[in-house]
């Protein structure tokens, strides 16, 4: 399958670790040691999940090769949901009049763009759906617990579109060589290392440790894999792009794959932690460097655990 359009929205309002620094008593340089955040974006009193995939799916729409009515199969992606009912999903075809689409919504914490996008390959494998529009948006902060001096001053809020369609529209398009997702939940501490129970608490980072060590495996031992698997090599990739998660991470990953800053796409220093949509937010940003024969791997990890890996080719 192809990715023949890409867009991402981040919202206007911009919150500096100053904001932090007054509650946890660490400076802004503490607070970036820590990350490697120096500023989020906030949305405004009017946004949430649901408009930010309205507003981001609004910038895709010049870019779609075709008229987005004729889309069949939309895929939300989110874990801050907005209304988990009239999931993001359907926000979208309600505001599109898509008249003709299978709807879907998934959450597998920071994994979701990935898990979103093996749904996508999922039915077109079936031939159930040909042309879809994917869309990932997180609404962190809404959830965030800012009191956490560990974890509270993670969170950014964005949202990315992509138009993926079962057969090449132009050259321009980027080719789905992969997906492989998979869940950990065995693994010891993956039921409380990171939570988000809406009726008891807000986003809690409860064993930072726990995620670092097992984010940093996972995502460089799959970006491995998914190269091997097809032929290539860690010295054939053009871009990694993985999941913001913490500049420490994204670090330790690079590191293991041997790769150097150029190859790894980060945006975590403007734009905090901004969830499952992390990583389709940089691949927006990336998109056009992208040239004929370039090779890159969206690696991600969420808490719970889940991971994911795809594979993609100019």
């Amino acid at each position: 399958m192809f990715i023949n359009a890409i867009a991402h929205y981040l919202p206007e309002h911009i919150l500096t670790n100053e904001h932090f620094s007054k509650k946890f008593g660490m400076s802004s340089d503490d607070i970036f040691k820590k990350s490697g955040i120096r500023e989020r974006r906030v949305t405004g009193k009017s946004e949430n999940t649901n408009t930010m995939s309205v507003k981001v799916a609004g910038m895709l729409q010049p870019k779609v090769p075709f008229d987005i009515k004729e889309v069949d199969l939309i895929v939300g992606a989110t874990y801050s949901p907005h209304d988990t009912v009239a999931t993001l999903a359907h926000h979208l075809q309600h505001f599109f009049q898509i008249e003709n689409a299978q709807v879907i919504s998934v959450s597998t914490a920071c994994s979701s763009f990935v898990n979103a996008m093996e749904i996508v390959e999922g039915y077109f494998a079936m031939g159930k759906a040909k042309k879809a529009l994917v869309v990932v948006s997180e609404h962190n902060t809404i959830y965030n617990d800012e009191s956490n001096e560990y974890s509270g001053f993670l969170w950014g809020d964005g949202a990315a579109a992509l138009s993926v369609t079962k057969e090449r529209m132009s050259e321009n398009d980027i080719e789905v060589l992969e997906i492989e997702t998979r869940g950990y939940a065995h693994f010891a501490k993956a039921m409380h290392a990171v939570n988000l129970k809406p009726l008891e608490d807000r986003i809690q980072m409860k064993d930072g440790k726990d995620v670092f060590i097992n984010a940093s495996k996972l995502m460089s031992g799959n970006t491995q894999g998914i190269l091997e698997r097809n032929g290539f090599n860690i010295h054939d990739l053009t871009y990694l792009i993985p999941h913001q998660a913490n500049m420490r991470i994204i670090k330790k990953v690079g590191d293991l794959l041997g790769l150097t800053n150029g190859a790894v796409v980060t945006n975590i220093e403007n734009q905090g932690n901004t969830g499952s949509a992390s990583s389709a937010i940089a691949l927006s940003q990336t998109w056009d460097k992208f040239q004929k024969g370039n090779l890159a791997v969206v690696t991600v990890f969420g808490g719970g655990y889940s991971s994911g890996c795809m594979l993609l080719r100019k």
